[in-house]
């Protein structure tokens, strides 16, 4: 399952720092791959990744994809940590809130 998150309309994109520290702080050792085609966060022991676009250090959209086989707590602690940072979920309703 796919799941798109984004900043709010009212918000100055994120450092990509802020975004890892935000993972992190949900008690997750991310790390971040950076490869010809995109920039990924991968978590340690998950196969969930994030596809997340990122220009000059900043971010305003990632892609969360996310592999059912994973803990039942990542999802929602990785919603979580986008959430504090200001970010919205967007699907083709619009945006609706991650918590």
């Amino acid at each position: 399952m796919d799941i798109v998150v984004t900043i709010a309309e009212d918000r100055a994109p994120t450092p990509l720092k802020k975004v890892i520290t935000a993972i992190r702080a949900q008690d997750f050792n991310v790390k971040h791959d950076h490869k010809n085609w995109g920039d990924w966060l991968r978590i340690e022991g998950c196969e969930t990744v994030i596809s997340i676009e990122c220009f000059d250090g900043l971010t305003s959209s990632a892609t969360i994809e996310h592999c059912e086989e994973d803990s039942e707590e990542l999802l929602p602690a990785l919603l979580k940590a986008f959430d504090r940072l200001g970010w919205v979920g967007v699907d083709e309703d619009g945006p609706y809130p991650l918590v």
